[in-house]
């Protein structure tokens, strides 16, 4: 906003194509001069900090377009989905080394076989919906989520932040169009001690999974995977600030009566609700289901009816 400063009998400027109208009334001049100035509004308009504001609109318009592709092009289910799992020594144990060593494709199978069972019952053009691989293992850790009272600038800033470091660490030369990356910080972990929260990003294909090092663990950190996949692809969560599924879109089995227990659990409430007030964890993917819901929300099916 351009402010003119008026001092009467001070000399009276004025901005006007480049030059100032000076008037000398108050010094015994009648007449009025066009005097030179330098272009300061150009310089201004082209300062560092404006190409600064001007650089990081652009980029956040580029991602904004490059995402909107990816939504697009993860939620068609006319084939496969690409998932890579990439895991990462989250605590340099020996241990830890070795775990990872041993992995190999069929520790993930059950994943493949829970989201084409599920799939058939919604009828998706797909018979396999998720096509699973295991990349090679990366030697650098995502940076830290931010709080739960972060403002939404910081979280912003932090979402890109962790999909330039997906960039930077992701070990091969495939395209992310359309793929899942899902990094996977294996961890020998403490009895009793719940891990680190994970996550999934829609914007940028990105899951972030704190596991168990330990093979008795796998059959659970399956399930972490698959609801952190079921995320990247537009899943939300259907469980309330307790931990307790809601209802009816959190509950496998929302007809059924007596209600409880339930037997089983949806994927994206993660628990089998065994009263009002009380849950249990699945043992695996096998006690699972998607709900109309999520099945909605990532366009397996048009609508939902309870």
């Amino acid at each position: 906003m351009l402010a003119c400063m008026l001092d009467t009998p001070s000399a009276l400027r004025a901005l006007s194509g480049g030059y100032t109208l000076v008037n000398f009334s108050s010094v015994g001049h009648t007449a009025s001069q066009l005097k030179p100035q330098r272009p300061n509004s150009l310089m201004k308009l082209f300062s560092f900090k404006s190409l600064r504001v001007l650089t990081l609109l652009i980029v956040l318009a580029t991602v904004a377009i490059y995402t909107k592709g990816q939504r697009l092009s993860s939620q068609g289910w006319y084939q496969p989905l690409p998932v890579s799992l990439f895991p990462i020594n989250a605590d340099d144990s020996i241990e830890t080394t070795e775990y990872i060593a041993a992995l190999n494709t069929k520790v993930y199978a059950e994943v493949g076989d829970f989201m084409e069972r599920e799939s058939k019952k919604y009828k998706i053009v797909t018979s396999t919906p998720t096509q699973i691989s295991l990349g090679p293992v990366v030697h650098s850790q995502p940076p830290p989520p931010p709080s739960t009272d972060s403002n939404a600038l910081f979280i912003m800033l932090w979402s890109l932040r962790l999909r330039w470091w997906a960039y930077l660490n992701t070990p091969d030369d495939l395209s992310n169009k359309r793929r899942v990356r899902i990094f996977v910080l294996y961890q020998q972990g403490k009895e009793g001690v719940p891990l680190a929260h994970s996550l999934g990003l829609q914007k940028g294909l990105i899951g972030i999974v704190h596991a168990f090092a330990r093979t008795e663990q796998n059959a659970q950190n399956n399930i972490v995977i698959t609801h952190e996949l079921l995320h990247t692809v537009g899943a939300t969560d259907k469980y309330a600030d307790d931990g307790l599924p809601r209802f009816p879109e959190g509950y496998a089995e929302p007809h059924r009566n007596p209600r409880f227990p339930q037997r089983r659990a949806e994927i994206m409430a993660g628990r089998i609700p065994i009263s009002a007030t009380q849950w249990k964890m699945p043992a695996s993917l096998r006690h699972m289901v998607v709900g109309p819901e999520t099945a909605q929300e990532i366009k397996w099916i048009a609508s939902t009816k309870y």
